[in-house]
């Protein structure tokens, strides 16, 4: 788990510029889902060609926070990455041919090969959760997966994002999702990326623009039922 928190300047800019610190006092467990990303072999294996040492160390806090929230009634979503490959070519040929090596895109494709996929074997999932595949960073992205449309199907406006990296998969979902129109929050300590630094920028990226960043603590804390509904 990284251990940064968001810089004082940070902090001072978002207070001057809205007030107060966390965008949203209370959550709505009623209209909220947490949306784990990418927590599977490819990402969380030893040795693994995509490999994000860190998200071993979120799978505590991961467990901790799913059990809460099913305890609730709050959704669970896994959205796990998988790419098709047909004739040579996959569906992310921009990706594959130059982001990564030749060596890397074979076992990259290899392991990202659709079927091959499930939630990584310590985390624990419950027979209620929902599995959802995509095939771009974000998983709200056009054409990505079907997480837009499950979550409507369930009158969710607030999604909480965990999983890994912090600063390309679950950010660019994030981002997403409130270019969408849904209230954000990132799970700092419930995220990964390959360093301390590129988490914490992540987190300050979120913070400022595009929604709330709390700690695992912080959500169980803030999620109370709408009296109004």
């Amino acid at each position: 788990m990284h251990r940064v928190e968001i810089r004082k300047e940070i902090i001072d800019r978002v207070l001057a510029r809205r007030g107060r610190f966390h965008l949203f006092e209370t959550l709505d467990p009623h209209r909220t889902a947490l949306v784990i990303v990418d927590m599977q072999t490819t990402f969380c294996e030893p040795g693994a060609p995509a490999e994000v040492p860190s998200s071993r160390g979120i799978v505590g806090a991961i467990n901790r926070l799913s059990g809460a929230l099913r305890a609730l009634d709050v959704p669970v979503v896994w959205v796990l990455h998988a790419n098709t490959q047909r004739a040579g070519r996959s569906d992310w040929e921009l990706f594959f041919n130059y982001i990564v090596s030749d060596e890397v895109r074979a076992r990259t494709i290899d392991s990202l090969a659709p079927g091959r996929q499930s939630v990584w074997r310590e985390l624990e999932v419950g027979p209620l959760d929902l599995t959802v595949f995509k095939n771009r960073y974000s998983a709200l992205i056009p054409g990505s997966s079907s997480l837009e449309r499950v979550l409507r199907n369930f009158g969710i406006d607030t999604v909480l994002i965990a999983g890994t990296k912090t600063n390309i998969c679950c950010e660019a979902t994030a981002r997403d999702a409130m270019m969408l129109d849904f209230k954000v929050v990132m799970v700092s300590d419930a995220c990964a990326a390959l360093s301390d630094e590129e988490h914490r920028a992540s987190l300050e990226t979120i913070i400022q623009q595009f929604g709330d960043v709390m700690t695992v603590d912080e959500v169980l804390g803030a999620l109370r039922p709408n009296k109004n509904e």
